[in-house]
């Protein structure tokens, strides 16, 4: 119709990238800087830090708390060093010593009638023995590591303590790091955190029966800085001794004290690394009784 005015009003959706996307697109803007600074941060970690402090984070991930192997020449974490009859154990100065306990590995024999049998019985016992002292030993090494995380004066320490189960028994071995020795430089004195780390050792050891075997050990470049390693590394296990003692171990446990000095490095690729310088405490395994006789 001619008159007809009727407005007609047309409305028109405007597409556009906001509608679509909102602000979901900072989010992950957000999320890859932080990606990144994360990433240059480590780099730069990787970049600072000297091969023992990598060595220190690598085994503060391991998944077991307790090597099961005899270690130390390869490095902090691994490798295996030469044990007590090797060539490197040759020159070590002794100051304590005591009759050597029998191999807890050598079959007993048998005086009686019937010995096969009796040592068939002796070397079932011994096997028996070890695998209750590997439990003992793995159970007395997880308390040692939750014991040093839990005390807040020495949880920095826990990348300098390695525990392994060896042939020998459970080894302990207190490691120096650069800007953190166990003594003194060039002296038998230990510091503060030293004496509380030994307290708390000497403490969970002392409820097991085993003897203990400690030994000190030097750089090959201590020396000429102290005038004598030997005796220096004599003196730091007979200070590791005093403190074992005050934290719970009986004087009677001491199977021996030994001065090492430099001749079994940790290191041994760097005779002169601060790694090289540590408290060694074997808690030893003993040999099963042998048993009674009835036809002697």
């Amino acid at each position: 119709m001619a008159g007809d005015n009727t407005v007609v009003i047309k409305r028109i959706k405007k597409g556009g990238h906001g509608g679509h996307h909102g602000g979901a697109w900072k989010v992950a803007y957000a999320d890859f800087v932080t990606a990144m600074m994360a990433f240059f941060l480590l780099m730069w970690l990787i970049n600072t830090t000297t091969p023992e402090q990598k060595r220190g984070i690598a085994d503060y991930f391991a998944p077991q708390s307790i090597a099961q192997t005899v270690s130390g020449s390869g490095g902090v974490l691994g490798g295996k060093v030469m044990g007590e009859d090797s060539a490197h154990a040759g020159g070590a100065q002794s100051v304590m010593q005591k009759q050597s306990p029998p191999s807890p590995d050598s079959p007993v024999k048998s005086m009686a009638s019937g010995g096969a049998q009796g040592g068939a019985n002796a070397t079932s016992d011994s096997t028996s023995t070890n695998s209750a002292q590997d439990s003992d030993f793995a159970h007395a090494a997880e308390a040692i590591r939750q014991s040093i995380q839990d005390n807040p004066d020495i949880a920095n320490l826990s990348h300098q303590v390695i525990l392994e189960n060896t042939p020998q028994g459970l080894k302990m071995q207190l490691v120096d790091q650069d800007g953190r020795p166990m003594f003194q430089q060039g002296t038998a004195e230990p510091m503060p955190y030293t004496k509380k780390l030994l307290s708390v050792i000497g403490g969970i050891v002392s409820a097991l029966p085993n003897r203990v075997s400690i030994s000190g050990h030097t750089a090959v470049n201590d020396a000429a800085a102290t005038g004598g390693s030997w005796e220096l590394s004599a003196a730091r296990a007979n200070q590791a001794r005093t403190l074992l003692q005050a934290g719970g171990l009986s004087s009677d446990r001491i199977y021996e004290i030994s001065g090492k000095a430099g001749s079994e490095p940790l290191l041994p690729e760097n005779p002169s690394a601060s790694a090289n310088r540590r408290l060694s405490i074997t808690l030893m395994r003993e040999a099963p009784p042998v048993p009674s006789d009835p036809g002697l």
